[in-house]
């Protein structure tokens, strides 16, 4: 499991390399809308799992409408596109709960399911764009990752070698006390790293702040996915990645903290 998830890390740097630094706007637009539709899929599978976990209707497929749309109206930078579209998906699955409702009693919980996803995965994945096409874009998204992930794997090893005391064990039992703060030092340090060769003029105070931030931020949103799947009776979102498991498992952190650095970027430092 550990070499395979090696493996498929070490073979997606090349791509992710290409990608940012060389790939363009649209490119990298078109890639968040792959992933989009993906993790849109998985996410379906599993908070429809009492439903057949086939993510097929009406409103499912509305929601991958959306959430092209949402990644596109990013794309060109239109804040009341995005606004606009949420707003019009809830107007349109309202409608189509009075259609169904008759028949399918349940048909408001899917739309909560549905809405959800909708500000879970696009929404939250459009801010990779609106950092990506603003100033700096590039190194802002290599900032974003590298802590991340660093953080990821910093929690991971902490936790497998000194981990003691549970996190959360009704979400992820898995997780420690010692595994997170691992993971924040590992944000702490490749942020300050990072700022320090790439992003210099950034103030520090600031800084540390911001990896703080993003890194309480990717440990909220690992533990959101774990969560969905404890509630969808999954180890996995999928198994589209070897040794990550599915699209929504390799960016659950990512997804809660693309947003805070968003915010950050453009209001704070």
């Amino acid at each position: 499991m550990h070499l395979k998830r090696w493996i498929t890390g070490l073979a997606a740097l090349p791509f992710l390399f290409l990608l940012i630094s060389k790939g363009g706007a649209f490119l990298f637009a078109v890639v968040i809308v792959i992933i989009c539709i993906l993790a849109l899929w998985e996410y379906f599978r599993i908070v429809f799992h009492d439903r057949g976990g086939a993510p097929q209707g009406a409103i499912p497929a509305l929601g991958y409408i959306a959430g092209c749309g949402i990644i596109w109206a990013a794309y060109i930078g239109s804040f009341e596109m995005i606004i606009g579209l949420i707003i019009l998906n809830l107007i349109v699955c309202a409608l189509i709960s009075l259609t169904k409702f008759k028949t399918d009693a349940g048909v408001s919980e899917v739309i909560t399911k549905q809405v959800l996803g909708i500000v879970y995965i696009p929404l939250f994945l459009s801010c990779l764009i609106l950092i990506r096409n603003g100033a700096g874009g590039g190194t802002w998204i290599y900032f974003l990752l590298f802590i991340v992930f660093c953080g990821d794997v910093g929690a991971y090893h902490c936790g497998s070698s000194f981990g003691r005391h549970k996190l959360c064990p009704a979400v992820s039992p898995g997780k420690t006390i010692e595994g997170s703060i691992g993971g924040l030092a590992a944000n702490l340090v490749v942020g300050a790293l990072f700022k320090h060769f790439f992003l210099p003029l950034l103030p520090w105070g600031l800084s540390l702040l911001f990896f703080i931030a993003t890194g309480v931020a990717g440990q909220v949103g690992d533990l959101f996915e774990s969560q969905l799947k404890r509630v969808g009776n999954r180890k996995d979102s999928g198994a589209l990645l070897p040794g990550h498991g599915g699209i929504l498992d390799r960016i659950d952190a990512l997804l809660f903290a693309a947003p805070v650095a968003y915010f950050f970027k453009e209001y704070i430092l």
